[in-house]
């Protein structure tokens, strides 16, 4: 279910009936990439392999090996966690078959309305709308001709060339909690010095314009390796601490991800330096 929200994930796990496995489940589901993540893993992937003379064909295996690394991951944190911070033995998985029975109509859109929709919807706004106006007064407060987004971007410009990136990648994901899907835009705005959102549009000009901001083929590694292994969403982080009551283990769950993924990017950057 991660695969296609990583929210949905974290309230499927409703299933697991012991608390230890249930919370395993939860802290790793976020390793999963979400639908918010596809898109920039698909035009990074098209973009690079078009570029370097691969068909469709390439991309699409790049887009396999991202899934099956994703659970690699998943699996590794998952052992991770069992032997430090979630000990204990394993219990075993019983899922009980439910009496089928016609379903109600009402009954079913109500639940999906109410349930569903519009709590991740609320969730999502409670974040969304102040991010949202973050974001605007960043690109357009201009102290100095230079805006705030521009700044805060050489700011983190040599944490991110540490773990073979930039500084605007760091920020873009950094501003990007609310919602993945808006990684690149941001990125796009930052590196146009632009004061609103815009869709990429065509997909060559905005490769030349990653490459005119140095982008190489390790960038592109980190960036991917970073994308799948990130902090969730806030939607999904709100999710998490309903689910289970605690600030802490959402935090975890932000934390977990995100270290293994910096630890990843400054690997694969060293290795770049040294060959």
């Amino acid at each position: 279910m991660g695969l296609g929200c990583n929210a949905a994930g974290v309230i499927g796990c409703r299933i697991i009936d012991t608390e230890r496995e249930r919370l395993l489940a939860i802290l790793t589901n976020s390793l999963v990439p979400c639908n918010g993540r596809f898109p920039m893993l698909l035009t990074l992937l098209s973009l690079f392999c078009s570029a370097a003379g691969l068909s469709a064909w390439g991309a699409a295996l790049g887009l396999t090996a991202v899934i099956v690394f994703s659970a690699a991951m998943s699996f590794l944190a998952t052992a991770l966690l069992s032997a430090t911070v979630l000990r204990g033995r394993s219990g075993s998985f019983v899922l009980e078959l439910p009496p089928f029975r016609r379903p109600q109509l009402g009954q079913v859109l109500l639940r999906s309305l109410l349930d569903r929709t519009l709590f991740v919807l609320g969730r999502a706004a409670l974040v969304a709308a102040p991010a949202g106006m973050l974001l605007w007064l960043l690109a357009n407060l201009a102290p100095g001709g230079v805006s705030l987004l521009g700044r805060c971007a050489a700011a983190l410009d040599p944490l991110g060339r540490f773990f073979g990136m930039d500084g605007a990648i760091l920020l873009a994901f950094l501003l990007g909690l609310p919602a993945n899907e808006t990684v690149l835009p941001i990125l796009l705005m930052i590196y146009t010095a632009e004061g609103t959102l815009r869709e990429i549009g065509d997909t060559a000009v905005f490769h030349s314009l990653l490459l005119e901001h140095g982008w190489t083929g390790m960038t592109v590694l980190c960036v991917l390796v970073f994308c799948v292994l990130h902090w969730p969403c806030s939607t999904t982080l709100l999710t998490i601490k309903k689910e289970t009551g605690r600030w802490r283990w959402a935090l975890l769950a932000a934390a977990l991800p995100t270290v293994l993924g910096l630890c990843l990017c400054a690997l694969i950057a060293q290795l770049a330096a040294i060959a």
